[in-house]
């Protein structure tokens, strides 16, 4: 029986750097009220001339290079972003454009901090079915565009960022061995950009109300995350047939430290085999795992045959993990 799993991964973030200090000087906060809140000290922001689909771009061309991969052998890109270049065209297929790539599928998910796994699960799914050999996929946000800079709640947690994996064959016995995925939907305005979509499309009103930005209920979203967290987790375990105890890492969405901390607690599995990065980036929702991943294997705590956990939790609500038997 054949083996699907990752055969590259990389990440992009960009250069300018946007710590809690900055924010001191233009909203009533402090750098110690947000670490002690979130774990956050730093996030990067995109620049001026940079879109989601420049940040895709670099994730993914590093991702092709790690998986020892032309971009040509490359079948289909599925891109995981809540902040597309346009609201009307799917910011894949431009990503394929700019990948100087031409006729294969691309196609935008929208599973908000849920994204990447949703796409790793597609892209398993799609790879099964033998109608594809190499799937790219891509979480990437600029939320930097649509956090309001006057909610002292709000736009101190997020930052911009990519990440992309090459889903494709691997070595019988390696790869994904269990996923699971769900949504809880609602309309509550739990988490969310009210305005500038069918039901509220942006004018005066709106842009005055500061609605094109994101709204959160903080306590909600915490609720929600500390429970499914290992919830999911535990169910993607379930069909690896594995335990807790049999992971050697979990890497969780880089949403707050606190959901981080009660989610170890619940699972009793040790806090420091969650990898965390959310001190240098924050919450770059549908690239905040595959950032974690890609820096982890860059530093070498990754090893051929440990057994991951990727799992995800964010606006929809949605929630996904998935378990990888590592590949290389």
């Amino acid at each position: 029986m054949q083996s699907i799993g990752i055969k590259g991964v990389g990440y992009y973030v960009p250069e300018n750097v946007f710590t809690n200090f900055d924010f001191e000087k233009i909203i009533d906060t402090s750098d110690e009220w947000i670490r002690t809140r979130t774990g956050i000290v730093e996030r990067r922001f995109a620049s001026k001339d940079q879109a989601t689909s420049d940040l895709a771009r670099e994730a993914a061309l590093k991702a092709i290079e790690n998986a020892k991969i032309k971009k040509e052998d490359v079948d289909m890109i599925i891109l995981a972003t809540t902040t597309p270049d346009y609201i009307a065209q799917g910011a894949a297929c431009i990503v394929q454009n700019k990948l100087g790539l031409t006729s294969i599928p691309c196609f935008d998910l929208n599973a908000a901090c849920t994204g990447f796994i949703y796409g790793l699960e597609v892209a398993y799914s799609l790879v099964k079915s033998g109608l594809y050999k190499n799937v790219l996929v891509i979480g990437a946000e600029t939320l930097s565009r649509i956090i309001d800079m006057q909610n002292r709640n709000t736009c101190v947690l997020f930052g911009d960022g990519a990440a992309a994996a090459i889903v494709g064959q691997v070595e019988e016995g390696y790869g994904f061995l269990g996923l699971s995925i769900g949504a809880e939907g609602e309309d509550d305005m739990i988490l969310k950009v009210p305005a500038g979509g069918s039901k509220k499309p942006n004018d005066e009103e709106t842009v005055k109300n500061r609605e094109n930005f994101v709204v959160m209920k903080g306590q909600e979203v915490f609720k929600f995350a500390v429970r499914v967290l290992p919830k999911v987790t535990l169910e993607a375990l379930k069909k690896a047939k594995l335990n807790v105890q049999d992971l050697s890492m979990i890497f969780p969405h880089q949403a707050n430290l606190r959901i981080i901390e009660s989610a170890a607690k619940r699972m009793k599995f040790p806090l420091e085999k969650f990898y965390m990065n959310l001190s240098r980036y924050g919450n770059t929702s549908s690239a905040s795992v595959g950032i974690a991943l890609g820096e982890a294997i860059e530093k070498g705590l990754i090893k051929k045959g440990d057994n991951i956990a990727l799992t995800g939790f964010g606006g929809g609500l949605t929630y996904g993990s998935v378990i990888i038997k590592w590949a290389y």
